[in-house]
């Protein structure tokens, strides 16, 4: 299939306000911050939408009413409306963008799920995306795009998100008292061998008006992710800053890099040299990261080919805008009776933010936790109609609905963790959110723009 190269780089935030204005639905995939690939994309054929045990599909194209599915497994659903797997071109070159909330997760691991507000699944069909590859730096529009779309990359570079604002204040739930209370209730359910880790979060939230997408582009520059995300789909929209990925599948090879264990970023070079090496010398992060490898170790290994699951990389470090982190990588090889819906049905939520054992871990978090999680803990990503699927777990990850931003941070918790460290760890994970939330509005990270040319466009096989 011919696709159209892209001059790069571009000036990605003013790309996305561009193909916004003229389609809806508009999912930006940003890997612009150590990940590998961005994929934009807007204008859906359809919509699946889940909530409470029951999906719809809706044409966000027309005004007509979404038709129910039905009842069932909404993943059989969206592996319905996928069709027969058929080879695919580069990273994606179409099928679902959206997310998976921890709800959704909740629901397939057959626990009783609260309403969190927003659907249990968004996600749409598109039958094209631009690419940008950021590790060959070059861009290209995969699939059949619109016609116009040209037209409107030729244009971008005029435009820009519209202004925001927030009350400049942040509040949190619980605080440090009832954070105490929930923290030694958990202990109570860790010496009684409930459980060997439980993920406890706080909740954060501010007051919001104006242009969500000008609100990412500030968060984006702080929270520094390379899984990130902007979603504009019902139950939206979403800005994600994740640092982790959940699930990668390609050519039948699967990966999941979890994380546990977690050290704020220094401003001073020898004050960070030193939280490093706290984090890599931690007896107890180590314990908290081995515990959740053992955990997705089991979990993909229900569709993987018995003996492939390995652990090629354990307990490493990775540093991020406001922390550092331990990082493990688990693969597997995919038992070829399986697709990429089955592998997400087994393993989300994922274990890195429930505790272990998973589904006694999630019951104490949501007799703990203040309200359903909704997108967050949950995933966003994509499964191309190639069968191929990459996600992130979706961490550092908020709402912008109603006039209110909403955003979690969470932790671990074990029989040796200290309430007091704990506590600290949220907050320094909400770092990102408390800077953007502060700034109001009033200050923007402002990017080099790269105006597309629509005569150095070219077209060229893969």
């Amino acid at each position: 299939m011919a696709q159209t190269f892209i001059p790069y780089p571009i000036d990605v935030v003013a790309t996305v306000a561009a193909i916004r204005r003229d389609w809806p639905a508009v999912v930006w995939l940003d890997g612009d911050a150590g990940g590998d690939h961005s994929i934009i994309s807007a204008a859906p054929r359809e919509q699946l939408i889940s909530r409470g045990g029951e999906t719809w599909v809706a044409d966000p194209l027309s005004d007509r009413p979404a038709r129910a599915l039905g009842k069932g497994d909404p993943l059989a659903h969206l592996r319905e409306r996928l069709g027969p797997v058929r080879p695919g071109q580069g990273p994606f070159a179409g099928g679902a963008i959206g997310y998976f909330s921890y709800e959704l997760g909740r629901r397939l691991q057959g626990q009783t799920v609260a309403d969190a507000g927003m659907p249990e699944m968004a996600v749409g069909l598109y039958d094209w995306a631009l690419v940008l590859d950021h590790r060959r730096h070059r861009a290209w529009l995969a699939g059949e795009p619109p016609a116009a779309l040209a037209d409107a990359l030729t244009s971008a570079a005029a435009q820009s998100p519209g202004p925001w604002s927030t009350g400049g204040h942040v509040q949190c739930a619980p605080g440090f008292g009832g954070y105490a209370e929930a923290f030694h209730r958990v202990m109570g359910y860790l010496r009684d061998g409930d459980c060997y880790q439980v993920n406890l979060a706080r909740r954060f939230r501010g007051d919001f008006e104006g242009d969500p997408l000008g609100l990412y582009r500030d968060f984006r520059a702080r929270a520094g992710g390379p899984f990130a995300a902007y979603l504009e789909l019902p139950g939206g929209p979403i800005l994600s800053g994740s640092p982790e990925r959940f699930l990668r599948l390609r050519d039948g090879c699967v990966e999941t890099c979890p994380i546990k264990g977690t050290r704020p970023r220094q401003a001073d070079p020898a004050a960070d040299a030193r939280a490093r090496e706290s984090l890599l010398s931690s007896a107890k992060d180590r314990a908290e990261n081995v515990m959740i490898v053992d955990l997705l170790r089991n979990d993909i290994g229900r569709c993987c080919a018995t003996g492939t699951v390995t652990v090629p990389r354990l307990c490493a470090l990775e540093s991020f805008a406001t922390v550092h982190h331990m990082v493990s990588v688990v693969t597997g090889r995919l038992d070829p009776r399986f697709h990429a819906t089955d592998l997400l049905r087994d393993c989300l939520p994922g274990g890195s933010i429930t505790g272990a054992p998973k589904y006694r871990a999630m019951e104490i978090i949501d007799e703990l936790e203040d309200g359903p999680r909704g997108v967050y803990c949950g995933a966003i990503g994509y499964i191309g109609y190639d069968g191929a699927m990459d996600s992130n777990i979706a961490i550092r990850t908020m709402t912008a609905r109603d006039g209110q931003l909403d955003y979690r941070a969470g932790g671990g918790l074990v029989m040796d963790s200290a309430c007091r460290e704990e506590y600290d760890e949220t907050s320094a994970k909400a770092e990102a959110f408390y800077g953007v939330v502060e700034q109001g509005g009033q200050a923007h990270v402002a990017e080099q723009q790269f105006p597309f040319d629509a005569d150095m466009m070219q077209s060229f096989d893969r």
